[in-house]
């Protein structure tokens, strides 16, 4: 009886038990100005513990990344017919992303939810990381600038760019390799392509059992914040959730309604209404990919799109389109960044929206997806990768809030995209604005 029960309690809420219990008993342990037993647990219990679970997850980062982003951008060359919807996909999804992040970026420089933290508190956490699993990114060599930085952006040598864990090389040559597997349609192309579904689909496996430690990892990180910060940290925690919230829903409620009416030629109330079945899937489900049944019905059945587009947009988009991830990410890594007082140049910002761009287009459209892109940002920015810790107890809900941008930016895609195709297929006529 008590194992039938214990199987019921979902992953979601096992992940806010132990972020709960980590946070009480590491701010009993600040409050008793933290004794020698806090200490010593930090040390050899919840920090070793806390490594694993890192350790594991920078040891899938890179093979699901590759296969995730080679196998969303090859994908859209699967059919001929639509290359022209393809392309028109891929630009509006490497825009629209951008502009997400622009947006994630701006918000949170101007809000800054993170500053404000005892700095010398900080960089005792950051001294500490780096003796931990921080020290798994830092054998990278000596990171280049102006020019330079420009040029390694495109590896040499791929082997090197993935042993030094240089995100953002191996994020380029996936797309350029993906790009050219698009290009190339030939059986031996398909061939390569099943190859990489299927690294991507062990890589995904591996991954949701490494997630299900996670509940253990998130109470050990919560009580070495909480021993250090105290009650520092549910402030800043609520200003970024505040943030986060803030970034989605100026890019659902002003972004899309935009491009809905000026590029899409609809009524973008007409469009909300009608979509309000797949959003409140999304959110319910914090999955692109479980919601992507009735975003299909929707596009056909509601909005009247052409079936032929809607599949095909919508069927890329929940791994490629992912607004809501690329806001996610951008602000978290900030936000982390200001709380352990890691200063980034512009340059170092630009590199993060990069990132989050690509990232964006290679994260899974499943719960959680976006851990690992935010893991593998904060180790190469000096940030401590325990920091995740900090915003695992509300990523569940704050996924939810994204993956219901996720899908309502898929939907928006295919309006846009949809836009001066041909409308024989069309279930019903869209409204013109």
């Amino acid at each position: 009886m008590a194992t039938a029960e214990r199987r019921s309690i979902s992953l979601q809420w096992q992940m806010l038990i132990g972020f709960l219990v980590g946070l009480t008993l590491g701010l009993i342990a600040n409050a008793a100005a933290e004794p020698a037993w806090a200490e010593w647990i930090s040390t050899y219990v919840t920090g070793p513990i806390g490594q694993i679970f890192l350790r594991l997850i920078f040891m899938m980062v890179i093979p699901l990344l590759i296969s995730a982003l080679i196998v969303g951008i090859a994908e859209m060359g699967d059919i001929r017919a639509l290359k022209r919807v393809g392309l028109k996909t891929l630009a509006f999804t490497v825009v629209v992303s951008g502009i997400a992040v622009v947006l994630a970026l701006a918000v949170t420089n101007y809000f800054q939810p993170g500053v404000g933290v005892d700095h010398a508190q900080a960089q005792e956490m950051l001294d500490s990381a780096r003796q931990g699993a921080g020290a798994i990114l830092s054998g990278q060599a000596e990171k280049p600038t102006g020019v330079d930085a420009v040029l390694a952006i495109i590896p040499s040598n791929i082997v090197t760019a993935m042993s030094t864990s240089d995100i953002l090389a191996v994020m380029v040559f996936a797309l350029i390799f993906g790009i050219g597997m698009l290009l190339t349609a030939t059986p031996q192309t398909a061939l390569l392509l099943n190859i990489f579904e299927a690294i991507f689909q062990v890589s995904m496996r591996l991954m949701g059992l490494i997630i299900r430690l996670a509940p253990i990892a998130i109470a050990c990180f919560m009580f070495n914040l909480a021993s250090l910060f105290g009650w520092d940290l549910l402030v800043k925690l609520g200003a970024y959730v505040g943030v986060v919230l803030l970034a989605l829903g100026v890019h659902m409620f002003v972004t899309y309604p935009l491009l809905l009416k000026f590029a899409g030629g609809v009524s973008p109330l007409w469009f909300f209404r009608q979509s309000q079945e797949a959003m409140v899937m999304a959110f319910s489900t914090a999955s692109s990919n479980a919601t992507l049944p009735t975003a299909m019905r929707v596009a056909e059945e509601k909005l009247g799109l052409p079936r032929r587009v809607a599949r095909f947009v919508l069927t890329i988009g929940a791994t490629a389109n992912q607004n809501g991830t690329a806001i996610f990410e951008g602000v978290t890594v900030l936000f982390l960044a200001q709380f352990f007082g890691v200063e980034l140049s512009l340059g170092q910002q630009a590199v993060v929206l990069f990132i989050c761009i690509l990232g964006g287009i290679g994260t899974a459209g499943v719960p959680a997806g976006s851990l690992p892109v935010v893991a593998l940002i904060l180790g190469l920015i000096g940030v401590p990768p325990e920091g995740i810790g900090l915003v695992l107890g509300v990523d569940r809900f704050l996924d939810m809030c994204r993956t219901t941008l996720n899908v309502t930016g898929d939907l928006t895609c295919a309006t846009v995209v949809s836009r001066g195709e041909p409308a024989d297929d069309r279930v019903v006529p869209a409204p013109a604005t």
